[in-house]
């Protein structure tokens, strides 16, 4: 392969970009952002590397999750801290069940670009752009709001900024601290099942915590409060991701500082294409999402050209077949990756292969569905001898009605009654914390 450089993807077909009609308010706009402090540093994403390399070996678990697409409209330090507050809850449940560390990467500080199956998008006889994001156009169906604005990219990296600013004081400040445990419930968790399980987990956690400091070995432990978060999104745009990479002054590598960890989606994962060209020449972890289309000699190939060296830690397989085809799908990429010696880690997304219309029109998913699919990625892992490493979630701290069932059951007539997104449908914080404790049975047996 010619040798990469920083614009040297800029050679290749990019889908899923927009058409800006302006393309010289583009190049002022990216010739800005390079200007901007990084939003992430490369010693943090080589520290995420290494977190990820003890969960390739079998030693962690990653938990990713997070919003579907970020958005403007939604932008509020109580969003940010109430998905933060539900992404420690599923982390406690599954590190107390699983007996192992769990590494916490969020979809946010820069999830805002979104792959469509369409580039247009018909209502009631008008054909307008399709909405691609915050970063790219408005949701709003007008012909203006539907035209490609470079200026949205200077939003997101405020916005971002903003974000990644909170969750470092979150994660170091204190809101961590495992003696804080019962104070993560949300108001809305204080009357469901989840929220009961989660108390009684809390008060085990309580109990271990007093019998360490009888002991006079838990006071000053910075592990009890504190916890390492990461970042990550869909390295989409790439205009974007250009702009914020910047080449590390300690080891002369160059890093996305977007975020920790980028991934290429499922349509944007060509062996010649534009994503895989730009992300290979950066050194952060990186994911590729897996559906039922992925040939395993391609997967091979993606690791060969996202992973030259087979480092541990460095490539995140995330598979996304749909809850009916994991059986069929998944044991030839395992075997595949298996044959050939690769080091990845194994992660779930339960969530885009099952994505479906109710009735009412909206899209929505189905929680049986959701765990049906994780239940099934566990399952082929343990017929294969593989590790099961993670799962990748679409989840807010807000009380949506987006998903149907779970315990407190939202069904397809309660859809419109808080139907948030801007794009595809999010487990709820019950939904989620559900989710947690099932997943932590599946975990707790794996592991043993």
């Amino acid at each position: 392969m010619k040798e990469w450089e920083l614009t040297s993807w800029r050679e290749r077909e990019a889908l899923q970009q927009p058409v800006y009609p302006n393309v010289e308010h583009l190049a002022q706009v990216e010739k800005s952002l390079e200007k901007m402090p990084p939003l992430v540093f490369a010693g943090e994403a080589r520290q995420l590397k290494k977190a990820l390399a003890q969960v390739a070996n079998g030693q962690s678990f990653l938990l990713q999750g997070g919003d579907c697409a970020e958005s403007f409209a939604e932008f509020h330090a109580n969003n940010i801290r109430d998905t933060f507050k539900v992404m420690l809850q599923m982390a406690v449940v599954l590190t107390y069940a699983g007996k192992c560390p769990v590494v916490k990467v969020g979809r946010m500080a820069g999830q805002f670009a979104k792959p469509r199956s369409a580039g247009m998008e018909v209502i009631d006889g008008i054909e307008l752009p399709s909405y691609r994001g915050d970063i790219i156009n408005g949701i709003e169906f007008t012909e203006q709001a539907r035209i490609p604005d470079p200026e949205r990219l200077v939003q997101v990296y405020n916005q971002s900024a903003s974000t990644m600013n909170l969750l470092r004081a979150f994660a170091q400040g204190g809101f961590a601290d495992l003696h804080q445990v019962h104070q993560w419930n949300l108001d809305f968790l204080n009357t469901s099942p989840a929220g009961d399980r989660f108390h009684g987990v809390a008060g085990k956690i309580d109990d271990a915590l007093q019998f360490m400091e009888a002991c006079g070995i838990g006071p000053g432990l910075g592990q009890l409060k504190e916890t390492e978060f990461y970042t990550s999104h869909e390295a989409l745009l790439l205009p974007y991701e250009q702009a914020l990479t910047r080449q590390d002054s300690l080891t002369g590598d160059w890093y996305d500082c977007s975020a920790h960890m980028l991934w290429i989606g499922d349509r944007t994962r060509q062996l010649d294409g534009a994503h895989v060209e730009f992300l290979r020449g950066v050194k952060n972890p990186i994911g590729v999402k897996a559906g039922p289309s992925m040939d395993p000699e391609d997967l091979v190939r993606l690791c060969d050209v996202l992973n030259p060296d087979n480092e541990s830690g460095r490539l995140n397989v995330i598979v996304r077949m749909g809850a009916d085809k994991v059986e069929d799908g998944m044991p030839k990429l395992i075997q595949a990756i298996q044959k050939e010696g690769k080091n990845v880690v194994w992660s779930s997304d339960p969530m885009h292969g099952n994505t479906v219309k109710a009735s009412t029109g909206y899209k929505t998913r189905r929680v049986d569905d959701v765990l049906k699919e994780v239940q099934q990625f566990f399952q082929v892992h343990n017929a294969e001898g593989t590790y099961a490493g993670g799962v990748h979630f679409e989840m807010t701290g807000q009380n949506v009605t987006e998903c149907v069932g779970g315990s407190f059951e939202v069904t397809e007539a309660d859809l419109a009654d808080r139907y948030h997104t801007h794009c595809d449908p999010r487990l709820n914080a019950d939904q989620s914390l559900e989710l947690a404790f099932m997943i932590s049975e599946t975990l707790k047996k794996s592991r043993a």
